[in-house]
């Protein structure tokens, strides 16, 4: 008998992707069928390149290797660029709601870093923004609908510069 040849390393490496991610959330879900319960899991994955490129995904599978895997290729699809100015913070203020979840999104000042609980650190860390202010404002605690809502108020920053209201509405 020949002995087994052993296969080199870099085989069984994977390719080093450009974005970090982060579990938000791992959820056992149950269906009733006849046998019995069969169950699954739910897996919520925030991927981030820490300069402005942020993504969220929602995977679902048997066991929770195969939910993360499915979340992150969702997350992949759902990249969204967030225009940081130079002192890498949002660059004004901005109110979302997704669901039951609002939140509240603030420029900080320079070296404050990020005053923000749950999904709205993870977000704003694997977005690279350094200082901000975020603030939950809804009673929820379901972790996917604030990062859901997180992302929405991201979503409407377009410019570096706050946008004009229009004529003859009253900004507040």
């Amino acid at each position: 008998m020949k002995p087994r040849e052993r296969r080199p390393n870099q085989e069984f490496a994977r390719e080093k992707s450009e974005f970090d991610q982060r579990v938000l959330d791992i959820r056992r879900t149950a269906r009733v069928v006849a046998g019995g319960r069969r169950f699954s899991f739910r897996a919520t994955v925030v991927i981030g390149n820490r300069n402005g490129k942020i993504g969220l995904g929602l995977g679902k599978g048997t066991d929770v290797a195969t939910a993360v895997e499915k979340a992150v290729n969702q997350a992949r699809g759902s990249i969204i660029v967030v225009p940081l100015n130079e002192r890498k913070t949002i660059p004004y203020p901005v109110r979302a709601k997704y669901s039951a979840a609002r939140v509240l999104l603030k420029p900080g000042t320079e070296g404050q870093g990020l005053i923000a609980g749950g999904p709205i650190r993870i977000i704003a860390d694997l977005g690279g923004i350094r200082d901000l202010t975020g603030k939950i404002l809804s009673r929820t605690v379901n972790k996917l609908n604030n990062a859901r809502a997180t992302m929405e108020a991201l979503k409407q920053l377009k410019t570096s510069v706050r946008p004009t209201p229009p004529q003859g509405v009253d900004s507040k």
